[in-house]
């Protein structure tokens, strides 16, 4: 029995209509140029230069990415900065002549030798809401913009992933060429790297 006069039938409803081009979903590594989707149906690779237009965008977007971590990084350090001048925070704290280094060591000390427990004062400092609104506000656009550089790795396209991984390396060149030693040796930054957030 021939079911190749079927085949139009069963798609269309009955009807010979011509059927455009669709986006392929790959769950296997694949090097598929047209017919790609990205993230969404209308992010859809029509041409080779579309694609090439796409890959660019994301490598844009990994420079992105990178880049609103360093913002997000030097915004931290200019409010610890302003709470500290405010006189809301705890600056580092530099030894004094009897070679102990802050109050705190000096109430530690004298509830060691009498017994009594001394409670220390907590380590963080309230920040107020205008600074913690653009805080959030940083970190829900890192969040986002990560996992969206994930959705498109997870394409499984080998071009695409390579820009996403290009992107990643290039903004990291342009936004990272300094390094704080000494927090670096002190293990006091924590190291965020591309992986999600």
């Amino acid at each position: 029995m021939d079911h190749s006069m079927h085949t139009s039938h069963s798609m269309s409803g009955g009807h010979d209509m011509p059927m455009g081009s669709s986006c392929s979903m790959h769950m296997l590594w694949n090097t598929q140029i047209v017919d790609t989707c990205i993230v969404f149906p209308s992010w859809h690779i029509r041409s080779t230069h579309g694609f090439i237009f796409s890959c660019l965008i994301i490598i844009a977007l990994g420079i992105l990415y990178e880049w609103l971590r360093g913002f997000q990084k030097q915004y931290e350090i200019h409010l610890a900065r302003s709470l500290v001048f405010e006189g809301k925070g705890k600056g580092r704290a530099t030894p004094r002549a009897s070679g102990r280094n802050t109050p705190e060591y000096d109430s530690e000390e004298s509830g060691l030798l009498n017994g009594r427990r001394v409670k220390k004062s907590p380590e963080s400092t309230p920040v107020p809401f205008i600074p913690r609104v653009v805080r959030a506000s940083l970190y829900g656009l890192t969040v986002f913009l990560s996992f969206f550089l994930m959705l498109i790795f997870m394409t499984y396209n080998a071009y695409l992933i390579i820009a996403v991984v290009l992107g990643a390396a290039i903004g990291h060149y342009i936004f990272g060429s300094n390094v704080n030693v000494n927090d670096l040796l002190s293990e006091i930054s924590g190291l965020k790297t591309m992986a999600c957030h």
